[in-house]
C-alpha cells in the first residue's frame, strides 16, 4: 500500500508521531506491516521490502520487480545493489536487462513520473473474522469484534462519514447467524464509541448457540467533518455528550424505555404532553399558560374541604367537550399543613390534588 502523507505531517506533527500512529492502528486490526518513506512511492516500496533500515543505494536487488535472466546477469558481473546497478553505463544496461529496468530506476530516483490511480474507498463496510476457537458467551466475541470496528473506523475516516447504525452478526455452525444491530443517537466513527455501545449489547444476550467467526456490516453512511471546539464553551459538543447518554441508555434499556416529552396544544394538563422522539427538538410551551407544577398526580386524588390555604387563583380550564373527557375546572396553587405547595381544582363542588411544585 502507497501512501502521500506529505499532506498530513503538519496535522500529525510531523513524520514519526504519523509513522507510530500507522503502527498503532496496523496492530489493532491484529496485523503487521513494514513501513518506509522516502521521496518517491517505488522508492518507498522497494525500501519496504527491505525492511527500511538502508539507503536506497544499499538496496539488494531482490527488491527489483525485474526478471530472473536480468538479475542472473548482473549478479554474474558482480552487481549485488542498486548503488552498483546505478553506476552501470545506461545504454549497456538498456540493451541487456531491457528499458523496462530503466524505467522503474528513474521513477524512484524521481527523474520521471509514476501516476497511479487513487484507491477509492467502498460505500459500504463488511468485513468478517474467524474465531480461534468457539466461543459460548456473547461478551467473548467482542474482542475479535473490536478489531473489525478499528477498521470499519478506518474506512469512514477515509470517507469523511459516520455511521448511526451497524451489524453484528455472530455466524454458527450449522445454523442461521444472530444478528445484533446497534442504533446510535448521531453520527459516529470511533471504534471507542462504537465498541462500548456493542458491548452493552452483548452484555444482555444470550447465545444458544457456540459462535464461530464474527461479521459486522454498516452502510448508509453520513457526512460527518471534524469542528473546532468553543473556547468558553461548546454548544455542539454538550449536545453531543447528550446524544450520547441517549444511545448508551437505548442500548442497556430498550429503545421504547428512552424517549422525550413535548408539549401538545391541549389545556387539559394531563394531556398536555405526548412522548416524541429523545432526538427531536421539542416545541416551546405555549405562552398563556399560569404557573404549572412539574409534577402531576394522575389520576388526581380527592382532598377534604380543610387542610390546606389558597394562595392563588383560580385559573379556569373548560376544554374536552369533543372527545369525552369534558372537564370544567377552578385550578388554585395552595400550601398543604406541612408548607408544601400544590397545584389543586374545584370541580363539581370537590376538591382535587392534581401536582406538587417542587
Amino acid at each position: 500500500m502507497l501512501l502521500e502523507v506529505e499532506g498530513s505531517l503538519r496535522l500529525a506533527g510531523g513524520l514519526e508521531p504519523l509513522a507510530a500512529r500507522l503502527r498503532a492502528d496496523i496492530a489493532a486490526m491484529g496485523l503487521a506491516a513494514q513501513l518506509a518513506v522516502a521521496p518517491t512511492a517505488r522508492a518507498a516500496l522497494w525500501l519496504a521490502r527491505d525492511g527500511g533500515g538502508r539507503t536506497l543505494e544499499d538496496l539488494p536487488l531482490a527488491v527489483l520487480d525485474a526478471d530472473a535472466e536480468s538479475l542472473e546477469f548482473l549478479r554474474g558481473i558482480g552487481i549485488s545493489t542498486l548503488g552498483g546497478l546505478l553506476s552501470l553505463p545506461r545504454e549497456g544496461l538498456a540493451r541487456r536487462c531491457g528499458r523496462r529496468l530503466l524505467d522503474d530506476l528513474d521513477r524512484a530516483l524521481g527523474k520521471a513520473p509514476e501516476p497511479r490511480a487513487f484507491f477509492s474507498p467502498p460505500p459500504r463496510f463488511a468485513a468478517q473474522i474467524e474465531l480461534p476457537a468457539e466461543v459460548t458467551h456473547a461478551e467473548g466475541v467482542l474482542f475479535a469484534a473490536r478489531r473489525l470496528l478499528v477498521q470499519l473506523e478506518g474506512l469512514l475516516a477515509a470517507r469523511q462519514a459516520g455511521v448511526r447504525r451497524f451489524t453484528l452478526a455472530l455466524l454458527h455452525r450449522n445454523a442461521a447467524p444472530t444478528a445484533v444491530e446497534v442504533d446510535l443517537a448521531s453520527a459516529a466513527r470511533e471504534a471507542g464509541r462504537l465498541g462500548r455501545l456493542l458491548g452493552e449489547r452483548l452484555a444482555v444476550l444470550g447465545l444458544a448457540r457456540p459462535v464461530e467467526a464474527v461479521r459486522i456490516e454498516a452502510r448508509d453512511f453520513e457526512p460527518m467533518h471534524g469542528f473546532t471546539a468553543g473556547f468558553f464553551g461548546d454548544a455542539r459538543a454538550e449536545a453531543e455528550g447528550w446524544a450520547r447518554l441517549v444511545e448508551r441508555l437505548r442500548v442497556r434499556l430498550g429503545d421504547e424505555a428512552v424517549y422525550g416529552l413535548a408539549f401538545h396544544p391541549d389545556h387539559r394538563p394531563e394531556r398536555a404532553w405526548r412522548r416524541v422522539d429523545a432526538d427531536a427538538d421539542a416545541p416551546a410551551a405555549p405562552g398563556d399558560l399560569g404557573p404549572r407544577p412539574l409534577w402531576l398526580v394522575e389520576p388526581p386524588r380527592r382532598l377534604g374541604e380543610t387542610g390546606f390555604e389558597l394562595l392563588a387563583g383560580p385559573e379556569r380550564i373548560e376544554s374536552g367537550w369533543w372527545d369525552g373527557g369534558d372537564a370544567k375546572r377552578d385550578y388554585f396553587i395552595a400550601r398543604f399543613e406541612d408548607s408544601s405547595l400544590a397545584w389543586i381544582y374545584r370541580e363539581a363542588g370537590e376538591w382535587f390534588l392534581h401536582g406538587l411544585f417542587a
